[in-house]
């Protein structure tokens, strides 16, 4: 299992929104809208780096709103 924090740019009044959209997303564990650089900060999973590339690209870029997304996967060292 792959886990990742994507961090959402949104357009201005938005967050509240993209997040609730993501949030009913298969796949994502939370989402939330936050203040500072970036307006929503999602954690999701997947089997796979592929299928997590996959849930990024497909189906939380197309959520409406989005401007700029950052996956960062989650390492365990």
């Amino acid at each position: 299992m792959v886990q990742a924090y994507i961090l959402i740019q949104t357009e201005v009044g938005k967050a509240a929104a993209v997040a609730r959209a993501i949030a009913g997303i298969t796949g994502v564990t939370q989402a939330e809208d936050v203040t500072g650089p970036y307006d929503v900060i999602v954690r999701a999973e997947a089997r796979n780096v592929d299928e997590l590339g996959k849930l990024v690209v497909a189906q939380i870029q197309a959520v409406d709103g989005i401007t700029r997304t950052l996956t960062c996967p989650i390492v365990h060292i």
